[in-house]
């Protein structure tokens, strides 16, 4: 009886009978699966399982997007912040500029009451600079010559006098303030009706009301108006009112100090009469002739 030997090495099944066995059993297990739900269990089991896995693997995924998202949504912030820094930078302005006109509304409403007040024919002007001279109180305005306007015209606002014209030119004027140290106005007390004329002092708010005896009926609070006799300024116009009165008894004349009504420094826009009153020439006295000296007649002895 022949023996043959074992093989070298044990043979299975083919390898088209694994194949054909483990896709029955993939096969089985998945319609067990789509109908009894019999691998639930285990597919929880193995989520948990694999769980902290697919969190490390996603991990340099996550801190990627992360990162890109926090810079992407820093430089959203910076755009935004600087658009809106814009936005209320030119919204500031806009409401500046609002407020301005508002208050040169206002103002040029005021001085077109005022010219209705004042029966002499005038011209509106704006200021455009002060003089460079910092000791004269003065200012340029946008009207000159070509608008009519002569040198000693008067230059009012809604509040009062401001003064008068000094220096024209073809289409600019000069303006000197009644505040100036070579100014003077004639006004008179509207309680008392009081003569007297106001002098500049060369400081910004305030005048001085000159040569006035020591009884004279002057209080604080007395409005001073323009008198008309200077043939400058219309009679009535507003120039000060008195806030310090000074009487010593040492000196000839009391010390009466007057605020100014108006003001260049919270006006833009003034009014400046266009005639200049003219005040009859003053008569001219007769000539004396010293009278004939009659002779006198020599009697008969």
């Amino acid at each position: 009886m022949e023996a043959t030997p074992p093989p070298f090495f044990k043979r299975g099944p083919s390898p088209a009978f694994r194949l054909a066995v483990f896709a029955l059993l993939a096969v089985a297990t998945m319609v067990l699966d789509a109908r009894f739900k019999y691998l639930e269990p285990a597919r929880q089991i193995f989520s948990v399982v694999l769980y902290p896995l697919q969190q490390l693997v996603s991990a340099p995924v996550a801190i990627v997007e992360g990162v890109t998202d926090f810079f992407a949504d820093r430089i959203e912030m910076q755009r935004d912040n600087e658009r809106l820094r814009t936005e209320a930078l030119a919204s500031a302005y806009r409401l500046d500029q609002l407020e301005a006109v508002k208050r040169e509304n206002a103002e040029l409403r005021a001085l077109l009451q005022a010219r209705a007040r004042v029966e002499t024919a005038s011209v509106m002007a704006e200021i455009l600079y002060g003089a460079r001279d910092p000791f004269s109180r003065t200012f340029v305005v946008d009207k000159g010559i070509e608008d009519d306007v002569r040198a000693g015209a008067a230059v009012i606002d809604e509040a009062g006098v401001i003064g008068q014209v000094t220096r024209v030119y073809p289409f600019l004027a000069e303006v000197t303030q009644i505040t100036d140290k070579n100014q003077a106005v004639p006004v008179r007390n509207v309680r008392s009706g009081l003569r007297a004329i106001v002098f500049g002092n060369g400081r910004e708010g305030t005048l001085d009301l000159r040569f006035m005896p020591l009884s004279a009926d002057v209080q604080v609070g007395d409005a001073l108006v323009t008198s008309g006799i200077d043939g400058i300024y219309p009679p009535g116009l507003p120039v000060a009112k008195i806030i310090h009165i000074e009487r010593n008894a040492t000196l000839a004349f009391a010390r009466i100090t007057c605020e100014p009504l108006s003001g260049v420094d919270r006006r833009g826009h003034v009014l400046i009469l266009k005639r200049v009153h003219e005040l009859p020439e003053r008569p001219v006295p007769p000539s004396e002739t010293p009278p004939a000296r009659k002779k006198a007649r020599r009697g008969a002895g």
